[in-house]
C-alpha cells in the first residue's frame, strides 16, 4: 500500500527535436514510488484523495499504469504543476498545490489507508505535496496502527512528518541530508553529524535508517551497523525522482521477505538507474537488478574494499 494523500497532475513541455511535445502524467512522491514498485513486479494499491477536473484526469492516468486505486473524492481540486523543458532543464512556470483536505475527507482517507495497509505486506508513507494539506498527526496514527498490528512501514518524509512516524514506529525511514539540514537536525556536509542523526532517528523509533546525499554515497544504519551505500556512477539525464525510486526499491524487497541489506542494495540500484531516464519512477526490473549487483555497502571507516556480495538482489 502506498499512502499518497495528494497526487498531482504534472504537465511537461519538451522539444526533443523540431516538434514541441506535451506530456501529461500523474505525479507526486507516492505516485512515483508506486510506479517504480509496479516496474519491480509488485501489485500496488494507492490510497489518496482527488478532486475536480484534475482529479478525474489523475484517476485515468494512474489506473493505466496498473495501480489499484482507493480514493476519496474531495471537494477541492487536486494539485498540479507545469514544467517547461524545451531548454533542457526543468523550469517551473505554473503550479497549484490544491486545497487542504477537510476533516471528513481526512477521516475517510484514514479508513481507506488503514484497511489497505493492514492487508498489505508493506505500507509506504509518502508526504503531501504541501505541508498545509494533511496534518502530521495522521501519519503518527497510521504508522502506529499499522506497526502494532504487524505491518512493515516504510517512510520517506521530512519535517514534522518525520517526528510523527518516529512516534508511531517505522521499520525503515529514508530522509535526505538536505532536508535534515533544512530542519536544523544536522550540520550541512558534516558526516559526523549525519552519523549521530542516524543513531538518534533509530533510537526514536526507526528500526533502520538511510540518509541520502544526492551524488555522494548515502549513509545507513542497518542491523546496528553504520554503512556507506555507493551505487555505480552512471551518466545523468535527470536527477529528479531518484530518492523516491530508492524508497520504492527498498519497499519492494521487504515486501518479498528480503533482508534490509538486500532492500537497500536494490533501492540504491533503482535510484541510480532513475537518473539515467527522463521519466520519474521508471526503469525495468532487469536493469535495476544489474545496477543493484554493483552497489557497494561498506562499513563506515573501513578502508578495505568490500568483498563480493553473496546476497541475492
Amino acid at each position: 500500500m502506498v499512502f499518497a494523500p495528494t497526487a498531482m497532475l504534472t504537465v511537461t513541455i519538451e522539444r526533443p527535436a523540431d516538434e514541441v511535445e506535451l506530456h501529461l502524467h500523474a505525479g507526486g512522491q507516492g505516485v512515483w514510488q508506486a510506479r517504480m514498485m509496479r516496474s519491480l513486479g509488485l501489485p500496488v494499491t494507492l490510497c489518496g484523495a482527488v478532486g475536480g477536473e484534475v482529479g478525474a484526469v489523475l484517476c485515468t492516468l494512474i489506473e493505466a499504469e496498473g495501480v489499484e486505486l482507493k480514493l476519496v473524492q474531495r471537494e477541492g481540486t487536486s494539485g498540479w504543476y507545469v514544467d517547461d523543458r524545451r531548454g533542457g532543464e526543468r523550469n517551473r512556470i505554473a503550479e497549484s498545490p490544491g486545497a487542504p483536505l477537510g476533516r471528513h475527507e481526512l477521516d475517510e482517507l484514514y479508513g481507506l489507508a488503514l484497511s489497505a495497509g493492514l492487508g498489505a505486506e508493506v505500507s509506504v508513507l509518502s508526504g503531501p505535496n504541501d505541508p498545509s494539506l494533511v496534518p502530521a498527526d495522521m501519519y503518527r496514527r497510521l504508522s502506529a496502527d499499522l506497526t502494532k498490528h504487524g505491518g512493515i512501514v516504510v517512510a520517506d518524509l521530512s519535517g514534522s512528518y518525520v517526528d510523527a512516524v518516529l512516534e508511531g514506529g517505522v521499520a525503515f525511514l529514508k530522509v535526505s541530508d538536505e532536508e535534515l539540514a533544512r530542519d536544523g537536525r544536522v550540520a550541512p556536509d558534516d558526516e559526523e553529524s549525519l552519523v549521530a542523526a542516524l543513531h538518534e532517528l533509530h533510537d526514536r523509533g526507526a528500526r533502520s535508517v538511510l540518509i541520502s546525499r544526492a551524488e555522494r554515497p548515502a549513509l545507513a544504519l542497518l542491523d546496528g551497523d553504520v554503512m556507506t551505500v555507493e551505487p555505480p556512477r552512471l551518466e545523468e539525464a535527470d536527477h529528479h525522482g531518484a530518492g523516491d525510486s530508492m524508497t520504492a526499491g527498498v519497499a519492494a524487497v521487504l515486501a518479498r521477505g528480503g533482508t534490509v541489506r538486500e532492500a537497500v542494495r536494490t533501492g540504491a540500484g533503482a535510484g541510480a538507474l532513475n537518473v539515467t531516464r527522463h521519466g520519474l519512477g521508471t526503469g525495468s526490473a532487469e536493469a535495476i537488478a544489474e545496477v543493484a549487483a554493483r552497489v557497494r555497502l561498506t562499513p563506515l571507516g573501513d578502508p578495505r574494499p568490500p568483498a563480493p556480495s553473496q546476497e541475492s538482489t
